[in-house]
């Protein structure tokens, strides 16, 4: 599997704002929901935004509903994440894979992770 290729994190601070990119490319990514989740050591991993293939929904986890909104373009095998209003709780490295359409859940069995990029907001 191709991995994704995600970009875009930096240093922040509390409401600011970055706009992520992930560069998906490959039949694994192609007409699947897609989203973001993040990481922060020694905590489980949250899903925080998925989009379905067509760009004709999109789901939230409560955290970060109403400041983050999630995008696709196809043409480009491209996800975006606009993240607004940064809180120190976003600090984490965000990542992007296939979910379970409906869910906040990556796919089970996907392995293809990529390096991530990390988001640090600063109080």
């Amino acid at each position: 599997q191709v991995q994704p290729v995600e970009s875009g994190g930096g240093s922040v601070q509390a409401g600011g704002f970055l706009r992520l990119s992930c560069v998906a490319s490959g039949d694994t990514y192609r007409g699947v929901c897609m989203g973001w989740l993040r990481q922060v050591p020694g905590k489980e991993r949250e899903g925080v935004a998925v989009i379905s293939p067509s760009d004709s929904w999109t789901l939230y986890a409560d955290s970060v509903k109403g400041r983050f909104t999630i995008s696709r373009d196809n043409a480009k095998a491209t996800v975006f994440l606009q993240m607004n209003s940064l809180k120190p709780e976003d600090t984490a490295m965000y990542y992007c894979a296939p979910f379970i359409c409906g869910t906040t859940n990556p796919l089970n069995g996907f392995n293809a992770w990529g390096q991530g990029t990390q988001v640090t907001v600063s109080s």
